[in-house]
């Protein structure tokens, strides 16, 4: 009888690890659904969680990112952060979003940052290493996307050369 206390017993000990698993992950599901924490992303990471308690606490901001189309969306990030920090909070959430919404998908952010820039009161954010702060960007403040063009002057596009596979031929004939 002993024998089949201990293996039942055993048994539960595997079952209740389960049990307390599935009861974090149900109590933890029944927290996000809460409308209190609706800014709490649905799988959220330990850099998340920080950020958001450090928006509460005052020492993070919350930024209003306007896309073209005229939708919005917020990102949050410290107080302290870059306008790189800022491009990757905004590609994080898209990612997220947009993984929500249709599933994976692939976006170039090489593409967007090259074509696209962010701009706080017509003040274009093109230093990555620049502040916020510098900007006058704040807790609640607006930033939008805005076309951009790179200049001929900065050298960063300039016109592509041909490539011609047979230029020695030409010079033979």
């Amino acid at each position: 009888m002993e024998s089949g206390a201990k293996e039942e017993g055993k048994v539960l000990g595997y079952n209740s690890k389960k049990v307390k698993k599935v009861a974090i992950l149900s109590t933890l599901a029944a927290l996000l659904d809460d409308p209190i924490l609706a800014d709490v992303p649905k799988k959220p990471s330990l850099s998340d969680v920080d950020i958001l308690i450090n928006v509460e606490l005052g020492s993070a901001m919350c930024i209003s990112i306007f896309k073209l189309d005229g939708t919005s969306f917020d990102v949050a990030v410290m107080n302290s952060a870059t306008v790189k920090d800022l491009k990757l909070a905004i590609k994080k959430k898209v990612i997220e979003l947009e993984q929500s919404k249709m599933g994976h998908r692939h976006i170039s952010w090489r593409h967007v940052w090259a074509n696209f820039c962010l701009a706080h009161h017509n003040g274009k954010l093109l230093d990555d290493d620049a502040a916020l702060h510098d900007f006058g960007v704040r807790n609640n403040y607006q930033v939008h996307f805005l076309p951009y063009v790179v200049s001929k002057g900065s050298g960063r596009h300039s016109k592509r050369r041909k490539h011609r596979f047979f230029h020695g031929l030409s010079k033979l004939s």
